[in-house]
Parts: C-alpha cells; sequence; structure tokens
C-alpha cells in the first residue's frame, strides 16, 4: 500500500476561476493595503508626531487595514479547499467493523 492511494474510477472535477482568483489575490492585498495605508502616511507626512495628535485616525485605518487581510486569507484559505476538493479522490485503509450480534437489532427499544 502506498501512502496516498487513489480512488479508482474517480471523478477529477476541471477547475474554473479559483486559479485565477487565488493569483490576484497578493496583488489585491497589495493595492488594498497601499489603499488603507495612505491615509496614514498622509498624516504622518503633514505631522511626524501622529502617535499623539490622531491616535483614533491611526487606530480606525490598522483596524481596516487588518480586517481587509483578513478577508483576504479568509479568500485565500476557502480557495485552496475548493481545489483541494476538485481534486482526485483518495482512498483510505478500510476498518472493518466487529461482528454484530443480530438478535440485538430487532428487539423493540423500552
Amino acid at each position: 500500500m502506498g501512502r496516498f492511494n487513489k480512488l479508482p474510477g474517480g471523478v477529477r472535477y476541471p477547475s474554473h476561476k479559483e486559479w485565477q482568483i487565488l493569483k490576484k489575490l497578493p496583488k489585491w492585498w497589495l493595492i488594498g493595503t497601499f489603499i488603507f495605508s495612505l491615509p496614514l502616511i498622509h498624516a504622518w507626512w503633514k505631522d511626524a508626531d501622529i502617535l499623539n495628535h490622531d491616535l483614533e485616525r491611526l487606530s480606525v485605518f490598522l483596524g481596516l487595514m487588518f480586517t481587509y487581510w483578513f478577508f483576504i486569507g479568509a479568500a485565500m484559505i476557502a480557495l485552496v479547499v475548493i481545489i483541494i476538493m476538485k481534486g482526485p479522490g483518495y482512498v483510505a485503509d478500510p476498518y472493518y467493523l466487529p461482528t454484530e450480534d443480530k438478535e440485538l437489532e430487532n428487539k423493540p427499544h423500552k
């Protein structure tokens, strides 16, 4: 027995958009990070002491950026799961059930 045994007669589904979207995610991540960091860079350029004056603005834009990163990561995980599920099926080692007492199956429950 090999480490991975492919299911005989298993169907492998063709990929559609998942590979295209997965390849675009790093570019989307960079663009979104740049967009959410532009106000912070602008505020820092105007006044380098951003931590004392605009702490609320800093918190809001960092929160938006981290939320955006979370959604990009969730999309990446979902696309990887779709790619794995469309791949070939694999057979696990058989697990034989122990012998059962047929008389117990026919008794009514009290």
